[in-house]
Formats: C-alpha cells, sequence, structure tokens
C-alpha cells in the first residue's frame, strides 16, 4: 500500500504573498474610510478615497512585493551561478565538500561519499543547491507570481470595506466597516493559520487584534483632524 503524506511548505511563497495582500488591503482600506468619514466627509468623498486607496495600494504591494521577492532570485541565481562554476572548475573539492555535509548529518564517510558521487552524477548543480546552499524547487523566489498574488489579494480586500461604503447607511457607516472588516480578517487569519497547519483561533485573533488597532488609531486621527479643521 502506498503512503501519501500532505505538507504545507510548497505553499510558503503563494501564501505569504496572499495573506498579506488581502490583510492589507482590508486594513488598509477600511481604516483609510474610517479616517476619511471621522472628518465629516460625505459618503462621495469617502467612496473616492477608497478607491484612491485600493488602486494606490494595489500597485503598492506589487511594486514591493516584486522588488523584494526579486532581490532574493538575484540572490539565489548568483550563488547557483557560482556553484555552476565551481562545479567546472573544480569537480573533486565539490564532491568532498558534498560529502562533508552529508558526514555532518549522521553518515559514516564511506556512505557519505558514495551518497555524493549518486547525486551528483544524476543532477550535481541541484544536489548542492539543497543541500550546500538551502534553495529547493518548492521554496524557489518567484518575483511576478508574488507581485501578482500581492495586488490581486489586495484589491479583493480592500473592496469589501469599499462595498459596505456603497450599501450602509451614512448614520451607521462608520460601524458597519469596523464589524464586517473585523470579521473578514478574523475569517482570513483563521483560513491562514489553517492552511499552514497553525492554530486557526490563534491566527484569527492575532489578524483582528491588528486591524482593529489600525482602524482605531485611523479613526482617532481623522476625527482630531476633522475637529481641529
Amino acid at each position: 500500500m502506498r503512503h501519501s503524506e500532505v505538507h504545507r511548505s510548497d505553499r510558503i511563497g503563494w501564501l505569504r504573498a496572499a495573506v498579506l495582500g488581502a490583510n492589507d488591503g482590508i486594513v488598509s482600506t477600511a481604516s483609510l474610510i474610517l479616517g476619511v468619514a471621522a472628518t465629516g466627509a460625505t459618503g462621495n468623498q469617502v467612496l473616492i478615497a477608497g478607491t484612491a486607496g485600493l488602486v494606490a495600494g494595489a500597485m503598492s504591494m506589487a511594486a514591493g512585493e516584486y522588488v523584494s521577492v526579486k532581490s532574493q532570485a538575484d540572490t539565489e541565481e548568483a550563488d547557483l551561478s557560482r556553484e555552476r562554476r565551481e562545479l567546472a572548475a573544480d569537480d573533486k573539492s565539490e564532491r568532498a565538500e558534498l560529502a562533508a555535509i552529508y558526514v555532518s548529518r549522521g553518515l559514516d564517510a564511506d556512505l557519505a561519499r558514495q551518497v555524493a558521487d549518486q547525486l551528483m552524477a544524476h543532477d550535481a548543480l541541484g544536489a548542492h543547491a539543497r543541500d550546500e546552499l538551502g534553495i529547493s524547487e518548492l521554496q524557489r523566489a518567484r518575483p511576478v507570481v508574488a507581485a501578482a498574488a500581492s495586488a490581486a489579494t489586495f484589491a479583493v480586500g480592500a473592496s469589501l470595506p469599499l462595498l459596505i461604503v456603497l450599501l450602509a447607511p451614512a448614520s451607521t457607516l462608520a460601524a458597519v466597516v469596523v464589524v464586517t472588516s473585523l470579521a473578514c480578517l478574523a475569517m482570513l487569519g483563521a483560513l491562514a493559520a489553517r492552511a499552514g497547519g497553525a492554530s486557526a483561533s490563534v491566527g484569527a485573533l492575532r489578524v483582528t487584534f491588528w486591524g482593529a488597532f489600525a482602524m482605531a488609531l485611523t479613526y482617532g486621527v481623522g476625527a482630531l483632524f476633522g475637529t481641529v479643521v
């Protein structure tokens, strides 16, 4: 009978970008809406500000994520290029280096050399990338994917409080935005935690707390600004 296992490590790249984008979309847009609403702005003004925040935030998330992950990808590629040169220049030393890594992990010297020889015969660069550099195919940096995921999930998250602006009456706008945004954040935190194998309740509480803090702070600034002006 074949034994199958489900691992979560292949979700790290997209999960991180998706959670960050959706969380930031909800928190930043809801906070912006509350801050503008606290100044006494009209519903149309609040909607315009929120829409501008959605567009600017999505582009900012995409650009920031791309630059960050591209830097990681460039570093990985530089390390792999150097490893290719070293393999071409001194294959014997690279075999000894790989064998030494396996010895440090518990293999005896003879077996370590056999493992190193067989792995290098199959895929020398892949063996050194994985065991010497810590670079695996599952966790390789993918800047375009990360940027697209961040922008898309930010836009989805930001659209939720904007939808409330369209549907909720002006008299209860702030309260409805807070309640629905915190509920969405709690669900997002729980789902992200479950997908990553962590506690759903802890993930929900963590995301909700910081979201509530950001909204309260922004609303306070908006109310103060509206009062002073």
